[in-house]
């Protein structure tokens, strides 16, 4: 019997440790990637980069500034979820082009939609857009962790590590890209005695209310 996706959310956690031997393969891995790629954010903006960091040696050495923590180099893979640092008209006069021709419509019908998010942004400070666009990367990161658990992959999402060093490590600057959080994907290790844990959540009548 297929599980839920109650059951599937049930089953995740936030694994500790990962076993290195076990890998993603890539198929499950372009379905996650994927995932991230489809996840909504305001104005349809995505205001962000995913980035699959492979290279060994530049996990190892995010790792030294993620507190050690072994999730950043053993699991299968290590995917780095960046904002935008700046936003302006330019860009989203290249999103609105791309939806005229994906959707093969005259671009005239779309400057009223193009007016309101460039008002948007030119209504906040250059700051307040900057963590506009981080608020945004967590939409993303939240579909990730459901599609992992749905297929049974483990995730750990981390706010634990130095976003400036992670920058210069991977040279986001540059790329017009700050670091918000890092999410290893992977298979929880059969020494990982969090995974026997129960789940703990406070009850529904205490998270959720009617009015």
């Amino acid at each position: 019997m297929t599980p839920s996706f109650t059951d599937s959310l049930l089953w995740r956690y936030a694994t500790k440790a990962f076993d290195p031997s076990k890998a993603i393969s890539e198929q499950e891995l372009d379905s996650q990637l994927e995932a991230l790629r489809l996840s909504p954010s305001s104005f349809g903006l995505q205001p962000w980069t995913f980035i699959v960091v492979k290279n060994p040696a530049l996990r190892a050495r995010i790792r030294e500034v993620a507190w050690g923590q072994s999730q950043v180099t053993d699991a299968s893979h290590l995917i780095v979820l960046c904002a935008r640092r700046t936003i302006d008209a330019a860009y989203v006069k290249a999103f609105v082009d791309f939806i005229a021709s994906e959707r093969a419509m005259p671009r005239a019908k779309l400057e009223e939609y193009e007016s309101m998010m460039t008002g948007f942004i030119a209504s906040h400070s250059p700051e307040a857009n900057a963590e506009w666009m981080k608020r945004q990367v967590y939409i993303a990161l939240g579909i990730l962790l459901a599609s992992c658990a749905e297929a049974h992959i483990d995730a750990t999402p981390m706010e634990g590590f130095d976003p400036a060093k992670v920058d210069e490590i991977l040279g986001l600057g540059e790329k017009n890209l700050a670091s918000v959080v890092l999410c290893p994907i992977g298979y929880r290790s059969a020494d990982d005695g969090y995974a026997a844990l129960k789940k703990v959540r406070f009850p529904k009548g205490q998270m959720i209310l009617e009015m």
